[in-house]
């Protein structure tokens, strides 16, 4: 199989909310690059809800979804952040995570209730979410003399590189977003240039 460079996430946060015998789940979706992001998001919802009994939560990282971390928060195991990570699962969604904020009602719902309570919450938030494709993308600095601009100009036009940064004086540089599938491609067309330096700088 082809490395696939491409993958779904969420352009914003989005909210929804689900009620089932006096309870209420309310459930927050947030685009995510790490652990840390999400343990702010908790930190904020945690000090907007201080009297909800749960938040319960999921989430997926990198781009080929190997990456996924789960929480019950004192809910009877696997009936709230495995449904939740279930969801996005479906969805085929990453680099997301989804907090449900729960509010008990006085009945208990169960096992079954609870797992689809947290589906349901999940699914309500993503119905309104804007879902974005995205490309896997390494980010590279070009340097070159002044002589070589049209080059390089050229290059990136034809190779459709993104431009991050450029800096245009006596010596020259470029910061350019390449796609991971066609990087090999570009570096061989810009190393056949004489006095070009390529330096790899981050992953997207």
């Amino acid at each position: 199989m082809l490395f696939d460079d491409t993958y779904r996430t969420i352009a914003k946060p989005a909210e929804g909310i689900f009620r089932d015998r006096g309870s209420k789940f309310l459930a927050f979706a947030y685009p995510v690059a790490g652990e840390s992001d999400l343990r702010q998001h908790l930190t904020i919802l945690k000090s907007q809800h201080p009297k909800a009994n749960h938040h319960c939560w999921a989430m997926r990282l990198t781009i080929d979804r190997s990456v996924f971390r789960v929480s019950d928060d004192g809910e009877p195991s696997g009936t709230a952040g495995r449904p939740i990570l279930n969801t996005l699962l479906s969805r085929d969604l990453t680099n997301i995570a989804v907090v449900v904020v729960r509010y008990f009602g006085g009945t208990l719902l169960g096992v079954p209730g609870l797992i689809n309570a947290y589906k349901a919450a999940t699914e309500e938030a993503l119905k309104i979410a804007v879902i974005l494709e995205k490309t896997a993308n390494d980010v590279y600095t070009i340097a070159f003399d002044y002589l070589l601009m049209n080059d390089i100009m050229r290059l990136i036009k034809e190779e459709n590189l993104g431009v991050i940064h450029q800096s245009f004086d006596n010596s020259c540089t470029v910061q350019v977003s390449i796609r991971k599938t066609q990087v090999n491609q570009t570096l061989a067309k810009l190393n056949k240039l004489v006095g070009v330096g390529v330096k790899y700088d981050f992953s997207l």
